[in-house]
């Protein structure tokens, strides 16, 4: 039932975004472009993120201990929100839906709502840059570039990109409170 409601959903917001999304696509048929994408894209899987907690408390010591912690357990429970909105909600990737969309990079899963890249790259460069300010120039950019990636590689719609971000605000947000 949800499903149901939900695709009547998409469709109508799919047909709003179709045009954005094909315009951003198609920046992709140059191979600069594209494989500059999938290089963040690839990034944003959790490579960086993953690093960036390995790093962490090599950089700054022992007062990094508990935000790694928090950017972790933060980071599990983005995964699990994440997962169970895309099974229920059901969206398909803007280039399953059109045909001129096509895909820069092989997506993760099969469902496209939210974006999971952006959710964890908006938690992480929240809680990071909070805790490290120093770090915030090199984070915001890099998690503007995921969120674009995902939209310009044909994997998410912007309305995807935007929940993620929202979402991944609010897990934030709600770590900070915590810790």
């Amino acid at each position: 039932m949800l499903a149901t409601r939900s695709a009547r959903l998409f469709q109508r917001v799919d047909a709003v975004e179709e045009g954005l999304c094909l315009r951003l696509n198609r920046s992709c048929q140059r191979a600069a472009v594209r494989d500059f994408f999938r290089v963040i894209s690839r990034l944003g899987d959790g490579v960086f993120w993953y690093l960036l907690l390995l790093l962490l408390p090599v950089c700054f010591g022992e007062r990094a201990l508990l935000p790694a912690i928090a950017m972790a357990g933060t980071g599990a429970l983005g995964v699990a929100i994440y997962k169970l909105l895309k099974h229920r909600l059901v969206r398909e990737r803007p280039f399953v839906t059109f045909a001129g969309i096509h895909a820069g990079s092989v997506p993760l899963d099969r469902y496209s709502f939210p974006s999971g890249h952006t959710l964890h790259a908006v938690s992480f460069t929240i809680l990071a840059s909070v805790h490290f300010p120093v770090l915030g120039w090199v984070l915001v950019p890099f998690a503007a570039l995921v969120a674009a990636s995902r939209v310009i590689l044909g994997l998410h719609y912007p309305t995807d990109v935007l929940a993620g971000g929202l979402l991944g605000g609010a897990l934030a947000a709600g770590s900070l409170a915590l810790v």
